[in-house]
Protein backbone atom coordinates (compact mmCIF):
# COMPACT_ATOMS: atom_id res chain seq x y z
CA UNK A 1 0.00 0.00 0.00
CA UNK A 2 3.42 2.87 0.78
CA UNK A 3 4.72 1.49 -2.38
CA UNK A 4 1.79 2.38 -4.36
CA UNK A 5 1.52 5.72 -2.43
CA UNK A 6 4.44 6.34 -3.60
CA UNK A 7 4.40 5.35 -7.11
CA UNK A 8 4.72 8.52 -9.98
CA UNK A 9 1.61 8.00 -11.30
CA UNK A 10 -0.35 8.17 -7.98
CA UNK A 11 1.91 10.67 -6.67
CA UNK A 12 1.12 13.28 -9.95
CA UNK A 13 -2.63 12.46 -9.65
CA UNK A 14 -2.51 13.39 -5.75
CA UNK A 15 -0.68 16.25 -5.90
CA UNK A 16 -3.86 17.30 -8.54
CA UNK A 17 -6.21 16.39 -6.31
CA UNK A 18 -4.35 18.41 -3.62
CA UNK A 19 -4.06 21.35 -5.81
CA UNK A 20 -7.47 21.15 -6.40
CA UNK A 21 -8.09 21.05 -2.50
CA UNK A 22 -6.29 24.18 -1.63
CA UNK A 23 -7.53 26.48 -4.61
CA UNK A 24 -10.96 25.23 -3.09
CA UNK A 25 -9.86 25.75 0.26
CA UNK A 26 -9.02 29.82 -0.24
CA UNK A 27 -12.39 30.19 -2.32
CA UNK A 28 -14.57 28.59 0.34
CA UNK A 29 -12.69 30.57 2.91
CA UNK A 30 -11.09 33.43 2.22
CA UNK A 31 -13.80 33.93 -0.43
CA UNK A 32 -16.53 34.96 1.82
CA UNK A 33 -14.20 37.89 2.84
CA UNK A 34 -13.81 38.44 -0.52
CA UNK A 35 -17.32 38.80 -0.75
CA UNK A 36 -17.94 40.67 2.65
CA UNK A 37 -15.57 43.44 1.30
CA UNK A 38 -17.35 43.53 -2.59
CA UNK A 39 -20.64 44.05 -0.05
CA UNK A 40 -19.09 46.63 2.19
CA UNK A 41 -20.23 49.96 0.95
CA UNK A 42 -23.42 48.25 -0.25
CA UNK A 43 -25.16 46.42 2.83
CA UNK A 44 -23.76 48.45 5.52
CA UNK A 45 -24.69 52.42 5.59
CA UNK A 46 -23.67 53.86 8.89
CA UNK A 47 -20.07 53.71 9.87
CA UNK A 48 -20.97 51.13 13.08
CA UNK A 49 -22.95 49.37 10.25
CA UNK A 50 -19.63 49.06 8.63
CA UNK A 51 -17.95 48.16 11.84
CA UNK A 52 -20.15 45.07 12.18
CA UNK A 53 -19.66 43.74 8.36
CA UNK A 54 -15.46 44.45 9.07
CA UNK A 55 -15.68 42.86 12.54
CA UNK A 56 -17.22 39.09 10.97
CA UNK A 57 -13.73 38.51 8.81
CA UNK A 58 -11.45 40.78 10.82
CA UNK A 59 -10.70 38.15 12.98
CA UNK A 60 -10.11 35.51 10.45
CA UNK A 61 -9.02 36.95 7.32
CA UNK A 62 -5.30 35.89 7.96
CA UNK A 63 -5.98 32.71 8.55
CA UNK A 64 -7.79 31.68 5.69
CA UNK A 65 -5.47 33.78 3.25
CA UNK A 66 -3.12 31.55 4.05
CA UNK A 67 -4.77 28.75 1.92
CA UNK A 68 -3.53 31.35 -0.86
CA UNK A 69 -0.22 31.20 0.14
CA UNK A 70 -0.37 27.15 0.56
CA UNK A 71 -1.86 26.76 -3.10
CA UNK A 72 0.65 29.15 -4.96
CA UNK A 73 3.60 27.28 -2.84
CA UNK A 74 1.87 24.31 -4.41
CA UNK A 75 2.27 25.10 -7.65
CA UNK A 76 5.66 26.22 -7.31
CA UNK A 77 7.06 23.16 -5.87
CA UNK A 78 4.30 20.02 -7.04
CA UNK A 79 4.12 21.69 -10.45
CA UNK A 80 7.10 24.25 -11.46
CA UNK A 81 6.28 24.19 -14.97
CA UNK A 82 2.86 25.76 -14.64
CA UNK A 83 4.15 28.01 -12.30
CA UNK A 84 6.75 29.42 -14.44
CA UNK A 85 3.95 29.79 -17.57
CA UNK A 86 0.93 30.95 -15.53
CA UNK A 87 2.55 33.44 -12.74
CA UNK A 88 4.78 34.90 -15.67
CA UNK A 89 2.21 35.21 -18.01
CA UNK A 90 -0.20 36.44 -15.57
CA UNK A 91 2.20 38.96 -14.00
CA UNK A 92 0.33 42.41 -14.93
CA UNK A 93 -3.13 40.39 -13.53
CA UNK A 94 -1.40 39.39 -10.70
CA UNK A 95 0.35 41.91 -9.84
CA UNK A 96 -3.43 43.70 -9.16
CA UNK A 97 -4.37 41.07 -7.55
CA UNK A 98 -1.60 41.46 -5.23
CA UNK A 99 -2.35 45.64 -4.84
CA UNK A 100 -5.93 44.91 -3.85
CA UNK A 101 -5.04 41.87 -0.97
CA UNK A 102 -2.59 44.81 0.05
CA UNK A 103 -5.33 47.22 0.61
CA UNK A 104 -7.14 44.94 3.40
CA UNK A 105 -4.66 44.75 5.94
CA UNK A 106 -4.14 48.42 5.40
CA UNK A 107 -7.57 49.01 5.23
CA UNK A 108 -7.98 47.30 8.71
CA UNK A 109 -5.35 48.67 10.69
CA UNK A 110 -5.86 52.48 9.30
CA UNK A 111 -9.63 52.83 9.22
CA UNK A 112 -10.06 53.47 12.71
CA UNK A 113 -7.41 55.44 13.41
CA UNK A 114 -9.19 58.77 12.41
CA UNK A 115 -13.30 59.24 13.39
CA UNK A 116 -13.40 61.76 10.13
CA UNK A 117 -15.99 59.96 8.09
CA UNK A 118 -14.22 60.82 4.61
CA UNK A 119 -11.13 58.97 6.22
CA UNK A 120 -13.21 56.12 7.22
CA UNK A 121 -15.19 55.84 3.72
CA UNK A 122 -11.92 55.90 1.74
CA UNK A 123 -10.84 53.28 3.59
CA UNK A 124 -13.91 51.65 3.27
CA UNK A 125 -13.49 52.16 -0.90
CA UNK A 126 -10.32 50.30 -0.21
CA UNK A 127 -11.42 47.22 1.56
CA UNK A 128 -14.40 46.90 -1.37
CA UNK A 129 -11.34 46.93 -3.98
CA UNK A 130 -9.25 44.26 -1.79
CA UNK A 131 -12.64 42.31 -2.20
CA UNK A 132 -14.05 42.39 -6.04
CA UNK A 133 -10.82 42.72 -8.07
CA UNK A 134 -9.00 39.52 -6.81
CA UNK A 135 -13.14 38.01 -7.22
CA UNK A 136 -13.00 39.52 -10.85
CA UNK A 137 -9.69 38.61 -11.83
CA UNK A 138 -8.68 34.92 -10.25
CA UNK A 139 -12.51 34.08 -12.23
CA UNK A 140 -10.63 35.75 -15.52
CA UNK A 141 -7.78 33.67 -15.20
CA UNK A 142 -10.08 30.75 -14.79
CA UNK A 143 -11.44 31.83 -18.44
CA UNK A 144 -8.41 32.36 -20.00
CA UNK A 145 -7.30 28.71 -19.12
CA UNK A 146 -10.38 27.39 -20.39
CA UNK A 147 -9.63 29.03 -23.79
CA UNK A 148 -5.94 28.43 -23.65
CA UNK A 149 -3.10 30.59 -23.07
CA UNK A 150 -0.88 31.37 -25.67
CA UNK A 151 2.65 30.49 -24.75
CA UNK A 152 5.29 27.75 -26.08
CA UNK A 153 8.33 26.48 -24.92
CA UNK A 154 11.69 26.71 -26.66
CA UNK A 155 13.91 23.24 -27.05
CA UNK A 156 15.55 23.98 -23.99
CA UNK A 157 11.85 23.90 -22.18
CA UNK A 158 12.21 27.93 -21.68
CA UNK A 159 8.54 28.96 -21.20
CA UNK A 160 7.65 32.27 -23.79
CA UNK A 161 4.72 33.69 -23.66
CA UNK A 162 3.18 35.66 -26.40
CA UNK A 163 0.20 37.59 -24.82
CA UNK A 164 -1.11 40.73 -23.25
CA UNK A 165 -2.71 41.93 -20.04
CA UNK A 166 -5.60 43.33 -22.51
CA UNK A 167 -5.47 40.16 -24.17
CA UNK A 168 -6.72 38.21 -20.97
CA UNK A 169 -9.24 40.81 -20.07
CA UNK A 170 -11.70 39.29 -23.30
CA UNK A 171 -15.43 39.28 -23.49
CA UNK A 172 -15.21 35.26 -22.36
CA UNK A 173 -12.67 35.35 -19.96
CA UNK A 174 -14.64 38.42 -18.29
CA UNK A 175 -17.82 36.53 -18.50
CA UNK A 176 -16.20 34.13 -16.23
CA UNK A 177 -14.95 36.16 -14.10
CA UNK A 178 -18.71 37.82 -13.50
CA UNK A 179 -19.40 33.74 -12.51
CA UNK A 180 -16.53 33.97 -9.76
CA UNK A 181 -17.66 37.45 -8.45
CA UNK A 182 -21.18 36.50 -8.23
CA UNK A 183 -20.42 33.19 -6.43
CA UNK A 184 -18.19 34.88 -4.08
CA UNK A 185 -20.40 37.90 -3.31
CA UNK A 186 -23.01 35.09 -2.26
CA UNK A 187 -20.78 33.37 -0.31
CA UNK A 188 -19.98 36.52 1.36
CA UNK A 189 -23.88 37.96 1.86
CA UNK A 190 -24.27 34.15 3.41
CA UNK A 191 -21.48 34.76 5.98
CA UNK A 192 -22.92 38.09 6.67
CA UNK A 193 -26.44 36.93 7.04
CA UNK A 194 -24.93 33.86 9.44
CA UNK A 195 -22.15 35.99 11.27
CA UNK A 196 -24.39 39.52 11.90
CA UNK A 197 -27.09 41.17 13.36
CA UNK A 198 -29.64 43.66 12.42
CA UNK A 199 -30.02 45.44 9.31
CA UNK A 200 -26.70 44.39 7.75
CA UNK A 201 -27.50 41.06 7.94
CA UNK A 202 -31.74 42.04 6.34
CA UNK A 203 -29.57 43.87 3.35
CA UNK A 204 -27.07 40.98 2.96
CA UNK A 205 -30.39 38.29 2.67
CA UNK A 206 -31.73 40.69 -0.10
CA UNK A 207 -28.41 41.06 -2.14
CA UNK A 208 -28.11 37.50 -1.15
CA UNK A 209 -30.77 36.38 -2.87
CA UNK A 210 -30.05 37.98 -5.94
CA UNK A 211 -26.20 36.94 -6.82
CA UNK A 212 -26.73 33.47 -5.63
CA UNK A 213 -29.85 33.47 -8.84
CA UNK A 214 -27.21 35.24 -11.01
CA UNK A 215 -24.70 32.42 -9.67
CA UNK A 216 -26.54 29.75 -10.49
CA UNK A 217 -27.92 31.72 -14.57
CA UNK A 218 -24.54 32.79 -14.79
CA UNK A 219 -22.71 29.35 -14.47
CA UNK A 220 -25.40 27.39 -16.18
CA UNK A 221 -24.85 30.05 -18.92
CA UNK A 222 -21.35 29.06 -19.02
CA UNK A 223 -22.18 25.44 -19.23
CA UNK A 224 -23.71 26.50 -22.52
CA UNK A 225 -20.89 27.65 -23.88
CA UNK A 226 -18.71 25.16 -23.30
CA UNK A 227 -21.30 22.98 -24.96
CA UNK A 228 -20.89 25.53 -28.01
CA UNK A 229 -17.50 25.22 -28.25
CA UNK A 230 -16.76 28.82 -27.49
CA UNK A 231 -14.86 28.38 -24.39
CA UNK A 232 -12.05 26.39 -26.09
CA UNK A 233 -11.20 22.38 -25.57
CA UNK A 234 -8.50 20.62 -25.76
CA UNK A 235 -7.52 16.57 -26.17
CA UNK A 236 -4.62 14.50 -25.45
CA UNK A 237 -4.43 12.82 -28.83
CA UNK A 238 -1.19 10.75 -27.67
CA UNK A 239 -0.45 7.65 -25.59
CA UNK A 240 -0.17 8.98 -21.94
CA UNK A 241 2.70 7.84 -20.04
CA UNK A 242 1.86 8.19 -16.47
CA UNK A 243 5.06 7.60 -15.17
CA UNK A 244 6.92 9.17 -17.87
CA UNK A 245 9.52 12.40 -17.67
CA UNK A 246 8.35 15.75 -17.37
CA UNK A 247 8.75 17.02 -20.57
CA UNK A 248 5.64 18.53 -22.03
CA UNK A 249 7.07 18.46 -25.90
CA UNK A 250 6.67 14.68 -26.08
CA UNK A 251 3.19 14.29 -26.47
CA UNK A 252 0.68 15.58 -29.07
CA UNK A 253 -2.32 17.69 -28.38
CA UNK A 254 -5.71 18.88 -30.63
CA UNK A 255 -8.08 21.80 -29.92
CA UNK A 256 -11.41 20.61 -29.89
CA UNK A 257 -14.62 22.58 -29.05
CA UNK A 258 -15.70 20.00 -27.01
CA UNK A 259 -13.16 17.94 -24.75
CA UNK A 260 -14.05 20.20 -21.84
CA UNK A 261 -17.37 17.85 -21.96
CA UNK A 262 -15.17 14.62 -22.57
CA UNK A 263 -14.40 13.19 -19.14
CA UNK A 264 -18.69 13.87 -18.22
CA UNK A 265 -19.47 11.63 -21.24
CA UNK A 266 -17.23 9.27 -19.92
CA UNK A 267 -18.27 9.13 -16.54
CA UNK A 268 -21.75 9.86 -16.22
CA UNK A 269 -21.53 10.24 -12.59
CA UNK A 270 -19.34 13.32 -12.88
CA UNK A 271 -22.86 15.49 -14.21
CA UNK A 272 -23.18 15.33 -10.39
CA UNK A 273 -20.75 18.34 -9.43
CA UNK A 274 -21.77 20.34 -12.35
CA UNK A 275 -25.20 20.08 -11.75
CA UNK A 276 -24.87 20.97 -7.50
CA UNK A 277 -22.76 23.72 -8.95
CA UNK A 278 -26.26 25.10 -10.91
CA UNK A 279 -28.41 23.77 -7.70
CA UNK A 280 -26.31 24.66 -4.69
CA UNK A 281 -26.36 28.65 -5.51
CA UNK A 282 -30.51 28.20 -6.29
CA UNK A 283 -30.78 26.06 -2.14
CA UNK A 284 -29.00 29.19 -0.96
CA UNK A 285 -31.01 31.77 -2.14
CA UNK A 286 -34.07 29.70 -1.17
CA UNK A 287 -32.07 29.61 2.22
CA UNK A 288 -31.80 32.81 2.25
CA UNK A 289 -35.61 33.80 1.91
CA UNK A 290 -36.11 31.19 4.26
CA UNK A 291 -33.86 32.68 6.87
CA UNK A 292 -32.08 29.42 7.37
CA UNK A 293 -28.82 30.99 8.19
CA UNK A 294 -26.53 27.76 8.63
CA UNK A 295 -28.03 25.67 5.30
CA UNK A 296 -27.57 28.55 3.58
CA UNK A 297 -23.93 29.16 4.24
CA UNK A 298 -23.22 25.38 4.03
CA UNK A 299 -25.29 25.81 0.04
CA UNK A 300 -23.25 28.74 -1.03
CA UNK A 301 -19.79 26.78 0.12
CA UNK A 302 -20.80 23.67 -1.62
CA UNK A 303 -21.74 25.91 -4.73
CA UNK A 304 -18.02 27.65 -4.05
CA UNK A 305 -16.71 23.55 -4.20
CA UNK A 306 -18.76 22.39 -7.25
CA UNK A 307 -17.89 25.10 -9.86
CA UNK A 308 -14.38 24.95 -9.02
CA UNK A 309 -14.10 21.72 -9.06
CA UNK A 310 -16.49 21.34 -12.56
CA UNK A 311 -13.71 23.24 -14.18
CA UNK A 312 -10.79 20.96 -13.13
CA UNK A 313 -13.20 18.11 -14.04
CA UNK A 314 -13.50 18.95 -17.25
CA UNK A 315 -9.93 19.70 -18.13
CA UNK A 316 -8.29 16.27 -16.04
CA UNK A 317 -5.59 15.60 -17.28
CA UNK A 318 -4.60 19.21 -19.10
CA UNK A 319 -3.58 21.86 -15.96
CA UNK A 320 -3.14 24.89 -18.70
CA UNK A 321 -3.34 24.25 -22.79
CA UNK A 322 -1.64 26.26 -25.21
CA UNK A 323 -3.63 28.18 -27.56
CA UNK A 324 -0.31 29.13 -30.01
CA UNK A 325 0.92 25.33 -29.93
CA UNK A 326 -1.48 22.77 -28.45
CA UNK A 327 1.21 20.52 -28.56
CA UNK A 328 3.03 22.35 -25.79
CA UNK A 329 0.40 22.65 -23.19
CA UNK A 330 1.11 21.43 -19.52
CA UNK A 331 -0.53 18.10 -18.13
CA UNK A 332 -0.90 16.20 -14.91
CA UNK A 333 1.44 13.78 -16.25
CA UNK A 334 4.68 15.76 -17.95
CA UNK A 335 4.53 19.21 -15.55
CA UNK A 336 5.15 17.73 -12.32
CA UNK A 337 8.53 18.24 -9.92
CA UNK A 338 10.31 14.94 -9.88
CA UNK A 339 8.92 11.66 -7.81
CA UNK A 340 11.28 12.58 -4.59
CA UNK A 341 9.53 15.97 -4.49
CA UNK A 342 6.31 14.74 -4.51
CA UNK A 343 6.86 11.93 -2.16
CA UNK A 344 8.43 14.22 0.05
CA UNK A 345 6.02 16.95 -0.22
CA UNK A 346 3.22 14.43 0.58
CA UNK A 347 4.89 13.35 3.77
CA UNK A 348 5.14 17.06 5.11
CA UNK A 349 1.07 17.75 4.22
CA UNK A 350 -0.09 14.72 5.91
CA UNK A 351 2.49 15.80 9.01
CA UNK A 352 1.55 19.52 8.92
CA UNK A 353 -2.57 19.57 6.88
CA UNK A 354 -4.22 18.11 9.98
CA UNK A 355 -2.42 20.31 12.57
CA UNK A 356 -3.59 23.47 10.11
CA UNK A 357 -7.43 22.02 9.90
CA UNK A 358 -7.44 21.73 13.49
CA UNK A 359 -6.14 25.17 14.72
CA UNK A 360 -8.55 26.70 12.05
CA UNK A 361 -11.55 24.83 13.61
CA UNK A 362 -10.49 25.62 17.05
CA UNK A 363 -9.68 29.58 15.88
CA UNK A 364 -13.91 29.55 14.20
CA UNK A 365 -14.75 27.48 17.41
CA UNK A 366 -13.45 30.57 19.52
CA UNK A 367 -14.88 33.47 17.65
CA UNK A 368 -18.35 31.63 17.31
CA UNK A 369 -20.89 34.28 17.80
CA UNK A 370 -22.58 36.80 16.35
CA UNK A 371 -21.31 39.85 16.06
CA UNK A 372 -23.41 43.17 16.13
CA UNK A 373 -23.36 47.25 16.74
CA UNK A 374 -23.37 46.24 21.11
CA UNK A 375 -20.91 43.36 20.75
CA UNK A 376 -18.83 46.47 19.16
CA UNK A 377 -19.29 49.04 21.32
CA UNK A 378 -18.91 46.63 23.97
CA UNK A 379 -15.11 45.64 22.37
CA UNK A 380 -13.78 49.02 22.54
CA UNK A 381 -11.17 49.63 20.71
CA UNK A 382 -9.72 46.23 20.41
CA UNK A 383 -12.69 45.77 17.33
CA UNK A 384 -11.97 46.92 13.85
Amino acid sequence: MIEFLFDYETLRVMWWILLGVLLIGFAATDGFDMGVGALLTFVAKTDAERRVAINTIGPVWEGNQVWFILGGGAIFAAWPALYAVSFSGFYLAMFLVLLALIMRPVGFKYRSKRPDPAWRTRWDWALFVGGAVPALIFGVAVGNTLQGVPFHFTPDLRPVYEGSLFGLLNPLALYCGLVSLAMLVTHGAAWLTFKAEGSVAERARVVGTRSAIITAVLFAGGGVLVWLGLLGGYRVTSPIVWDGPSNPLVKTVVADGGAWLGNFHAHPLLWIVPGLGVAAPLLAAAGFQARLEGWTFIASKLGVVTIIATVGLAMFPILLPSSSNPGHSLAVFDASSSRATLRNMLIATVIFMPLILAYTAWVYRVLWGKVGEKSIEKAGSSAY
